[in-house]
């Protein structure tokens, strides 16, 4: 297994080097890293998390250990059958107030008054720079880029393969007006073959307004980004996105972290939070329904692969965060009656 190991991080270098995976994607280069240099979170070669009280040393997973993420998990950390998923015809929904539509992990559909937003959309049924290395539960591929109404916004909240899938993007660059990004992950969407046009780069706290009234705002996040081995060469983020009516905020990936009061205070209270499991707290009542995302798609790690929505229950009743959590693909309106049918024991 040691050979094995140094074997297989020695042919992703080597793919990384001959660029013969386009997947693993471009990281900024001449003027683009000019621009990412200049940010203010950027210090001493790569992007900064917020700076925290108890911050922690952030630690990279060592190349021997890599294989341990893919391999020799146990068999609870996949569904043990299909999970459950509702057929919706994305073209038809009823959108006057927002609607939004989980597909697994953290790919969202939110409709609202003919504006259509695809949060974080992976439908390739892989989470990973080849095909079959980190493969999508069964019943959580049976969406895909053909069954999207027109786009007119993707929103990327960092470029770790579980949320920004080189062959999604593909399929969706000629029928997106725009795709908004962190500061630096626009790099891989022109390497892509993208517009620069389309692409919308906002580092923390900036914004972009469409039709007049709906702003997606860029806020911090706790977390990293790589697609190989050099991190911290594009930011992340988590967003709150606006439509006048109505305020939502999408978490992205990371850690817990006082930047979620920060959030809230801010730019809340929301009427949605999509919220990556296990990120409850005290600080969400700003919130008026949490929906639970990046989870039910990809065995990421070694728990059982409902356990973060059975952990996330009884926290969130304790503190009083009401909670919606609907089948793959099933519509949920915003304000409306949580749903809270336990699809996923079995």
């Amino acid at each position: 297994m040691k050979y094995f190991n140094f074997f297989f991080i020695a042919l992703l270098c080597l793919l990384t080097a001959c660029k013969l995976v386009p997947s693993l994607g471009k990281n900024p280069e001449g003027e683009a890293l000019t621009r990412v240099e200049q940010q203010p979170n950027y210090k001493d070669g790569a992007f900064k998390n917020l700076p925290y009280p108890d911050d922690t040393v952030q630690t990279r997973i060592k190349g021997s250990n890599m294989l341990k993420l893919f391999y020799g998990k146990p068999d609870s950390v996949t569904p043990p059958r299909q999970l459950p998923w509702v057929k919706t015809d994305l073209k038809i929904l009823p959108d006057d107030k927002p609607v939004v539509v989980w597909f697994g992990h953290s790919s969202v559909l939110v409709k609202y008054r003919g504006v259509n937003m695809l949060i974080d959309p992976v439908f390739s049924g892989n989470a990973g720079p080849v095909p079959g290395l980190v493969k999508a539960f069964k019943g959580a591929t049976h969406y895909s880029v053909k069954d999207m109404p027109p786009v007119d916004v993707v929103i990327i909240s960092h470029d770790h393969y579980d949320h920004l899938d080189y062959h999604t993007l593909k399929k969706l660059r000629s029928q997106v007006k725009k795709v908004v990004v962190p500061v630096g992950v626009g790099s891989h969407l022109r390497y892509w073959g993208f517009k620069p046009g389309q692409i919308v780069e906002l580092n923390w706290h900036q914004s972009f307004t469409f039709n007049n009234n709906i702003s997606i705002t860029a806020t911090p996040a706790r977390h990293r980004s790589n697609r190989t081995f050099e991190g911290g060469k594009t930011l992340w983020a988590s967003y709150v996105i606006n439509t006048g009516p109505h305020r939502l905020f999408y978490s992205g990936d990371g850690g817990y972290g006082h930047h979620f009061k920060s959030i809230g205070t801010q730019y809340g209270p929301f009427n949605l939070a999509l919220i990556e499991c296990g990120q409850y707290s005290p600080n969400w009542p700003q919130a008026r329904t949490m929906l639970p995302v990046h989870w039910a798609k990809f065995a990421e790690s070694s728990h059982v692969w409902n356990d973060p929505v059975r952990q996330l229950l009884p926290a969130a009743q304790t503190l009083g965060v009401n909670v919606t959590i609907p089948r793959l693909g099933e519509p949920y309106v915003v304000g409306s009656p949580a749903k809270q049918k336990v699809w996923w024991e079995f």
